[in-house]
């Protein structure tokens, strides 16, 4: 046992730190999809080593039209590329794809208490929106928790919503560790400063959803066109005021939301703002913010519709993805199963196949996709 513990040190220490996080497909990605996460994810791929998931088994704990949760799986994984994550640097997959996901979660299961899920308050929020609630619903976090564990995840950058399940993972990995030895990297969550809970237009009070994407107004879709992008923006709830100032005031939540999505992508600091909307209106403000996002997300829309034109790089990018995913959690699952006392077969050949042939065939994907 001192000496698993001794070697998962020495790995942790010798490698780049390793992230991992996934977006589900239950809607259109919007702004505050990419400002709160995937634009940071990007930023950071040549200091980190990183999964970034398609969570489709995640999505399926309320019912899904089968072949919209298809056509959306796809359309997440163009967005992360528009967006700027390159399968060069980055490892983009589905979830569904690799399955020690679910044998993970399943293991993971039997060292939970019930209880801690009971607490989580996105479960319990959820429930009380539904007469009948699924097991899914109820177990989403310890699968979370797996997706996080198989890769020895140092870092899970989320949203403020996310914490929580974060903190489950954090105890599921300590207690796993303490029954069975040292096995997972107990993973912390890296919540962004700004920009991590982007508030709807129509309702500042609420969060920008995925799920309600598709009404007009709620949120700013990352394929929207430019027209209508300034009409969402310009139809935005705000306030009777005219100071445009940064604000926690329940009241000035539609202003702070404009700003802050100005804010974060101009760079200009919060002061300098300030002061260049001084005296305007907020029509002016409406005006400007609009602009500037039409300008921000027109390279990614141009490059979404360049991928969803061509479905044959997108699978090749997916299934190079996968397969480097399982050249990591294929190994890490056949550790667990052998902790928990499962009588692991051809260990020997599995690393083997592993290491050589899916590694080889990664690299002639994206070496043929460089080309």
């Amino acid at each position: 046992m001192k000496e698993d513990k001794k070697n998962m040190t020495k790995e942790s220490t010798s490698r780049r730190p390793r992230v991992f996080s996934g977006v589900q497909p239950s809607g259109t990605l919007h702004i505050g999809n990419y400002l709160g996460a995937i634009r940071r994810w990007a930023a950071q791929q040549d200091e980190k080593e990183s999964y970034f998931c398609i969570v489709d088994m995640h999505a399926i704990t309320v019912y899904q039209d089968p072949e919209s949760l298809r056509h959306l799986t796809r359309d997440v994984a163009a967005l992360y590329i528009a967006c700027g994550l390159e399968p060069q640097k980055s490892t983009i997959f589905i979830q569904s794809h690799v399955r020690a996901h679910a044998e993970c979660c399943w293991i993971l299961n039997c060292v939970t208490p019930v209880g801690w899920l009971e607490r989580m308050t996105q479960f319990k929020a959820k429930a009380e929106q539904r007469e009948s609630v699924s097991t899914g619903l109820l177990d989403y976090p310890v699968l979370q928790a797996a997706d996080i564990l198989l890769y020895d995840a140092d870092e899970v950058p989320v949203g403020e919503d996310q914490k929580q399940h974060v903190e489950l993972t954090r105890d599921i990995a300590q207690r796993f560790n303490s029954i069975y030895g040292p096995t997972f990297t107990v993973p912390k969550a890296v919540i962004p400063e700004s920009g991590a809970r982007i508030r709807a237009l129509n309702d500042p009070s609420r969060k920008m959803s995925k799920s309600e994407a598709h009404i007009r107004g709620h949120a700013i879709r990352l394929t929207d066109e430019p027209d209508e992008i300034r009409h969402v923006i310009r139809c935005a709830v705000t306030d009777t005021g005219r100071e445009i100032v940064f604000s926690d005031a329940p009241e000035k939540a539609g202003v702070n939301n404009l700003l802050e999505i100005y804010e974060l992508l101009t760079g200009k600091n919060r002061s300098e703002i300030e002061a260049h909307f001084e005296g305007k209106g907020y029509a002016v403000l409406k005006e400007e913010v609009a602009e500037v996002v039409v300008e921000a997300l027109r390279p990614i829309r141009e490059r979404y519709h360049e991928l969803v034109s061509d479905p044959a790089e997108l699978d090749n990018i997916l299934t190079a993805g996968a397969d480097h995913a399982r050249s990591v959690a294929e190994p890490k699952i056949q550790d667990i199963k052998r902790k928990v006392g499962f009588i692991v077969m051809g260990r020997g050949m599995v690393h083997f196949l592993l290491e050589i042939g899916l590694h080889s065939r990664l690299h002639q994907k994206i070496g043929g996709l460089q080309r």
